[in-house]
């Protein structure tokens, strides 16, 4: 393991047990304290490139006290383009930030465009609320507009501030203000979610010295036998896997131990937005909670559900939710792949600026055409059985090609990750566009089908006519 892997491993480490002392202190205490302690981080991590992340702050600050209306729009102006002039500042002779500064600033960019949807769906609902005289039905709604401290304090709060989850402010508000905090479930559900953690960094680190990345770009490689080259991207993912399955297990915990994101069952929480419907328990009857809001990674699912779209949906799970709330419904296409690209190409400039980000993540709505072309095409034709069996196939090209589009996410480099690819001849490329083919070749055999049963029905009508008429002239 790297330096800033043990500093990240340890910062994860400690804010499992910090979490648990949360519980006690009053709202605006726990506030500071929270504060406090992410400040220090950040300071201690980040030294002069934590100003970084200040400027983005006071610069949405500014544009919600501006604009509240178009806010949204302009905090993910402001926030991407600052993640650019942040990606390039050698360019204007600044030092480079250190890796704990990029991880603040994603997770910063996310925070600040989902407060200012929030701050402005406060204000639309606030105006509905004079105008209609009636409480506004919106779930989870802020009661009031954040201070300049409520906004340094909820970028800088301890809890996930490197590692995440993302959790929005009004969730933030919500573990401010708990009451009975000592009450809420901990113990039980932090130990549930760290047990198979040390499994996970047993994986990681056992696969990552048989199998290097760097292995991957130097000549001997290309001189093992094809199938080699293609069983070392399943390895490579692998790793992958085991490495952040590990840490946002270790990460969710944290957020677990503090009580962050805890909600009754009934509320039917989604990660990363927090509750869906107004929940009042039952007095008479026990209350059952759940950590949903933080769940970042769902491994079992990830591992073994079938489609490439089902995929996305259990791996950086509060991610997903910021990406399908405040960049999807606005894409500028209306085809869901066009929408779907889109949003995969937000996502990859959130990564990073790195070649190898695009090509995997646009590599993905090819995916997505493929399966939906032999799903209607050739899933819907079978039998239960057959069904099943397509099921088995599909979850198996499902997981090549997330191992296929991971060397482009881990290589970063063009270079590299098309070196690669073309070792193994873009197999899943191949497959996907040959799987686009088949099914747009079986749909228009069965437009043709169609077709000719509909001429076939037309010239019988017409032969019956034909044949009345003859009758009648004969009588």
């Amino acid at each position: 393991m790297s330096p800033d892997e043990l500093v990240y491993l340890g910062i994860l480490a400690a804010s499992i047990p910090i979490g648990f002392l949360f519980r006690y202190p009053s709202p605006p205490v726990k506030q500071g304290a929270a504060l406090l302690l992410g400040l220090s981080i950040t300071i201690a991590t980040c030294q002069v490139h934590a100003l970084h992340s200040l400027v983005t702050v006071l610069g949405t600050w500014i544009i919600i006290k501006s604009s509240w209306r178009s806010a949204p729009a302009l905090s993910l102006a402001w926030t991407f383009l600052y993640l650019l002039f942040f990606r390039l500042v050698t360019w204007f002779g600044l030092p480079p930030p250190t890796p704990f500064a990029n991880a603040i600033q994603l997770l910063l960019t996310l925070k600040m465009v989902s407060l200012a949807n929030e701050v402005q769906s406060f204000h639309l609902e606030k105006k509905q609320e004079v105008s209609s005289f009636s409480k506004s039905p919106v779930v989870g709604g802020l009661s009031q507009e954040p201070s300049l401290y409520d906004m340094i304090a909820y970028s800088y709060c301890y809890v996930g501030i490197m590692t995440g989850p993302f959790f929005r402010f009004q969730t933030y508000v919500d573990w401010l203000r708990q009451p009975s905090s000592l009450d809420l479930p901990g113990w039980v559900p932090c130990m549930l979610r760290l047990r198979l953690v040390p499994v996970y960094g047993a994986l990681f680190l056992t696969a990552n010295m048989y199998f290097p990345l760097a292995y991957v770009r130097t000549e001997e490689f290309l001189e093992h036998h094809f199938f080699f080259r293609l069983f070392y991207m399943t390895v490579v993912f692998f790793v992958f896997r085991m490495r952040f399955y590990a840490a946002w297990c270790g990460a969710e915990a944290g957020c677990i131990s503090a009580g962050l994101g805890c909600y009754p069952e009934g509320a039917l929480s989604k990660p990363g937005g927090g509750p869906t419907v107004n929940y009042s328990p039952d007095p008479e009857s026990p209350v059952v909670y759940d950590f949903k809001t933080i769940q970042n990674i769902d491994p079992y699912n990830t591992d073994f559900c079938v489609k490439v779209r089902h995929g996305m949906r259990y791996w950086n799970m509060t991610v997903q939710w910021w990406l399908h709330h405040y960049i999807y419904p606005n894409s500028p296409f209306k085809a869901y792949a066009l929408k779907a690209g889109w949003t995969m190409f937000i996502s990859a400039y959130w990564h990073g600026l790195h070649a190898g980000y695009y090509l995997s993540f646009l590599t993905i709505p090819l995916c997505i055409a493929a399966e939906s072309a032999m799903e209607a095409s050739v899933r819907a034709k079978l039998g239960p059985r057959g069904q099943s069996a397509f099921d088995w196939v599909h979850w198996f090209l499902k997981m090549r090609a997330y191992d296929y589009m991971c060397m482009g996410f881990v290589l970063l480099k063009a270079s590299d990750t098309v070196h690669y690819w073309t070792s193994i001849y873009f197999i899943i490329h191949i497959i996907a566009l040959a799987c686009i083919l088949f099914g747009r070749l079986m749909k228009g055999g069965k437009r043709e089908r169609k077709k000719s049963e509909k001429e076939e029905k037309i010239e019988g009508e017409k032969k019956e006519v034909k044949q009345e008429d003859v009758r009648e002239k004969t009588e």
